[in-house]
């Protein structure tokens, strides 16, 4: 597999972007697209989407959305609170100008989010979803999570770890979710009218231990979809399982893409 990274146009802005293609890649396997958390971007996610795209024997694209990273700085207007809808609906056209067709889009946190709402408001390239720690409403465990990292940036060396990957960008990137999050009027934010318009398998992952959210957003999820659900709690994992048991999450969307057809195997 090879690996390359470039800017793609997006609007006034420019995401950073990097594939990952096995040899012969104009062959017709399809794409997994990795979408990262609130304080994500593409170094954060690792060697993970080189190995979940070889096991499953697919390509891999993974991005900084605007803000993140290595693409352009956020916009100056502040953030509303349909972001999210708003960062699905920028999916699409990436996916168009680095010329992916079938995509499976895997979220992590608010990148499981915006997949589920790219998967009911731009279904046309979506072949499936695998989502973990992914909200579709508001609870109190998540804002009391949010406030606990909160804390923790002002404590410990955790905005110093997180200025590695983002640079001077590092304290818009940590505003742009704890405020937004915390605003009396992102309280009733709620993507579950979404879900019946998700015609294709969802996967959804969350840690045992997730620190940001309960069973509830998983049991939402699955009952919601219009296609089919399947959900795991994943043990000896937070909010991270995909880096808290690699081997789990590897497993699990290998076979859960393989039963459904989505893959070869």
């Amino acid at each position: 597999m090879r690996t390359r990274d470039f800017d793609v146009a997006s609007g006034e802005a420019t995401l950073r972007v990097r594939m990952v293609e096995h040899d012969g890649s104009g062959d017709s396997r399809p794409t997994i697209v990795f979408l990262h958390d609130s304080l994500g971007c593409i170094a954060l996610w690792r060697d993970f989407p080189q190995r979940l795209a070889a096991a499953a024997g697919c390509h891999a694209l993974v991005y900084d959305r605007r803000g993140y990273g290595e693409s352009s700085p956020f916009p100056a207007a502040p953030r509303t609170t349909t972001y999210l809808e708003e960062e699905s609906d920028a999916l699409t056209p990436l996916l168009e100008r680095c010329g992916v067709g079938d995509a499976i889009l895997f979220g992590h946190s608010d990148g499981g989010s915006i997949a589920l709402l790219a998967a009911a408001r731009h279904p046309a390239r979506v072949r499936a979803v695998v989502t973990e720690g992914a909200h579709v409403f508001v609870e109190e465990i998540t804002l009391d999570g949010i406030r606990a990292a909160r804390e923790a940036l002002r404590t410990t060396p955790l905005r110093e770890r997180l200025a590695r990957y983002h640079g001077p960008r590092t304290d818009g990137v940590t505003s742009a979710w704890i405020d937004t999050w915390l605003r009396p009027d992102f309280r009733d934010w709620n993507i579950e009218r979404y879900l019946p318009r998700i015609t294709v398998p969802v996967l959804v992952l969350q840690g045992v231990d997730d620190e940001f959210g309960s069973v509830a957003q998983v049991e939402a999820i699955v009952r919601g979809t219009g296609g089919v659900g399947e959900s795991l709690l994943v043990p000896g994992a937070a909010h991270t399982p995909h880096r808290e048991a690699t081997n789990v999450v590897l497993a699990t969307a290998v076979d859960f893409l393989r039963r459904h057809r989505i893959v070869d195997g």
